[in-house]
């Protein structure tokens, strides 16, 4: 048996959020080529960040409730929050 991971429930959910960014990707590729307006590939870039931000405040969530939490004993606690902590420390430097 594998183990579940947090987002297991809402995976169809997920999965459907990640493919709808992805033709949000394809488009601004389309609107390179198509040598659209710089500020309207930067918005269109804009909304895919955001779109990939609610992406990941929800697996980190989920990671909170299910992984952290949920998680058997206090040194896999421990372990799984110094992993949290460093994976909201990743997504605070982008950019």
């Amino acid at each position: 048996m594998t183990e579940t991971r947090g987002y297991t429930a809402t995976k169809d959910q997920l999965m459907a959020r990640l493919r709808r960014i992805e033709g949000q990707v394809r488009g601004v590729e389309r609107m390179v080529d198509d040598e659209r307006y710089c500020i309207d590939v930067l918005t269109q870039i804009s909304a895919i960040q955001a779109a990939l931000d609610k992406v990941a405040l929800g697996l980190l969530d989920d990671h909170a409730h299910h992984c952290v939490i949920g998680a058997p004993d206090a040194g896999t606690r421990d372990e799984r929050t110094d992993e949290l902590v460093g994976a909201v420390a990743r997504l605070m430097r982008r950019g």
